[in-house]
């Protein structure tokens, strides 16, 4: 089976790598465990993301510990969705300088 990329939210600032993959350990094997820093300061934001070999090892992981307190906090856990081009059509509007040309303008209600 296809391996599973899972996303693992709300984190506890104190959570390191270590005690990410012994959480999801229980669960199966863990090819990877990876907390999220800033790149500005290194300091943990908060998130992270757990990568399992075994997708029905993933999926039972992500329905037992959505939700549940690890280290203080009510993690959010789920699968991974692929990162979008975040500025690629979220900018549209608001300026048109240089566009268009008269007719029809406006707001329609």
């Amino acid at each position: 089976m296809a391996a599973i990329n899972i996303y693992v939210g709300n984190l506890s600032f104190n959570t390191g790598e270590e005690h990410l993959r012994e959480l999801f350990e229980s669960y199966g094997q863990v090819e990877s465990a990876t907390i999220i820093s800033d790149k500005f300061t290194g300091r943990p934001r908060g998130f992270g993301f757990v990568k399992m070999p075994e997708r029905e090892e993933g999926l039972k992981a992500i329905q037992e510990l959505d939700s549940k307190d690890f280290m203080g906090r009510n993690i959010k856990v789920n699968e991974a969705r692929p990162r979008t081009d975040r500025d690629r059509g979220d900018r549209q509007g608001g300026g048109g300088r240089g566009r268009g040309g008269g007719g029809g303008g406006g707001w329609h209600q």
